[in-house]
């Protein structure tokens, strides 16, 4: 196969600023661990702070104050496309771009498997998300049952 050469953008947002670059660095150092992938360049920007105009209405309720918000582009050369789509799985990047080879040629085998592997992910976060929804509802309807023991209290 063919050298892939991926461009992959990872965001990150928290406080302090020098502890979301300090984590990009980490997940970058992890990236470099990978074998039989070069990171030919990298690129980590400095930290923004988040204004609360640059914010939908919705969103100004769950951003606190003081948080930043900084990414980190990272090149990469490798010939498995397996550990591409891994990279993709497991460090979750904002964005993908495969800069060449601009046609691929790949076995059925291997698309199955590739295919296989990303189902499998999605029914496990499709699991979370269902249980997550159940424990939310649960703790909506003690809220609305405490509420109206409360409001009926102070009658």
């Amino acid at each position: 196969m063919d050298k892939i050469r991926a461009l992959f953008i990872f965001e990150i947002l928290g406080k302090p600023p020098e502890h979301i670059v300090n984590s990009l660095e980490k997940m970058i150092e992890e990236l470099e661990k990978q074998k039989g992938l070069e990171i030919v360049r990298k690129e980590i920007h400095e930290p923004k702070l988040i204004k609360d105009d640059e914010n939908k209405e919705e969103e100004k309720q769950i951003i606190d104050e003081g948080l930043y918000s900084t990414f980190a582009e990272v090149e990469i050369v490798t010939d498995n496309l397996k550990l591409v789509m891994s990279i993709v799985l497991n460090m979750l990047p904002s964005h993908v771009e495969i800069l060449e080879p601009s046609d691929f040629v790949i076995k059925n085998f291997d698309l199955s498997g590739l295919m296989t592997e990303l189902t499998i992910r999605m029914h496990k976060y499709d699991e979370i998300t269902k249980v997550l929804m159940l424990e939310r509802n649960q703790l909506l309807r003690r809220l609305n049952e405490n509420d109206k023991i409360i409001r009926e209290s102070e009658r």
